[in-house]
């Protein structure tokens, strides 16, 4: 049996609150054995919040129902290049809640923000000044910096992982072939310095044909993603980096469908005229370019 109309948790009688919380003892009672502490803790605690939540909105069995068949679907379009429940976790702001859990402030260290569903491992190696779009189609942007621990000192050999959406709002992996463009790695000289040609970003939709899509269109919500691009900083002894650049001026700034967007990680990408000398000669004569400078600081590893 079903209500239309849940009841609000204050009016439930004394005796019904009581039925109610011996099913949370009991869940939690059959959890008193894990022999594995952490694990113990993160199960009853779960426990603890899902049953709090069913109790406080009152759900009915429609519902529960509803996001069962939800989960399912969410679980049916994942495959290899599509990761729904990452999404899920994206728009509901648990990824931007992990990130800050798990990115304790360090001195002036980077930011973190999420990862994302579209990093592919073994991306190529570029040399400094390479250019990762190989052939995306995009407005050509020069990005250069630094890596340095919180200290100011440079690190040589960081590992410094990018990739971004084409100018179309998609990546590599949503083409449905095995193209691998728009994403590189490369290591910082033994000055901490990199540079590389990237394509400026553009603001795009979170994909939205799914679960996750009809979700946030029930909640009036938009998919749209404020334009960035990604990066992985890795380096031994210090804790390894996840995070965007912004760009300034962008009009999903403050509507960011995941949350990701940090005050901190939004730059300046200056607009170049197409006769403007390219920092490496580039010939780029018959069109505009822009540049963007972002020096990342790594926190040290506290594992």
């Amino acid at each position: 049996m079903t209500r239309s109309t849940p009841t609000p948790s204050a009016v439930v009688p004394a005796e019904q609150q009581e039925r109610e919380a011996a099913v949370t003892r009991q869940v939690l009672d059959s959890f008193a054995n894990c022999p594995d502490p952490r694990l113990q803790h993160v199960l009853q605690s779960l426990v603890q919040h899902l049953h709090a939540f069913v109790r406080e909105v009152r759900l009915t069995e429609d519902e529960w129902t509803k996001g069962i068949e939800f989960l399912t679907r969410t679980g049916h379009i994942t495959d290899e290049r599509r990761q729904e429940f990452i999404l899920l976790s994206d728009v509901l702001g648990v990824s931007m809640q992990t990130v800050a859990v798990n990115n304790e402030a360090s001195g002036d260290a980077t930011e973190a923000t999420v990862f994302g569903p579209f990093f592919v491992e073994n991306s190529p190696r570029i040399e400094h000044g390479g250019d990762i779009s190989f052939g995306a189609a995009g407005e050509p942007c020069w990005v250069e910096g630094t890596v340095t621990d919180t200290a100011g000192k440079p690190v040589p050999e960081a590992r410094i992982e990018v990739w971004e959406a084409d100018e179309d709002g998609f990546y590599d992996t949503q083409y449905g072939d095995d193209r691998m463009a728009a994403r590189a790695h490369v290591f910082t000289d033994s000055e901490g310095r990199y540079s590389f040609w990237g394509l400026t970003p553009t603001p795009y939709p979170i994909p939205h044909d799914g679960p996750v899509g009809g979700l946030l269109a029930a909640a009036g919500r938009s998919p749209m993603r404020a334009s960035h691009l990604h990066f992985m900083v890795s380096a031994p002894e210090l804790r390894t980096l996840v995070t965007h650049i912004f760009v300034r001026g962008d009009e999903f700034l403050d509507k960011d469908s995941v949350f990701g967007v940090k005050e901190s990680l939004v730059k300046d990408f200056q607009v170049q005229r197409a006769d403007a000398p390219a920092p490496d000669g580039r010939e780029l004569s018959d069109r505009t370019w822009r540049r963007v400078r972002f020096d990342i600081v790594l926190a040290p590893d506290a594992s």
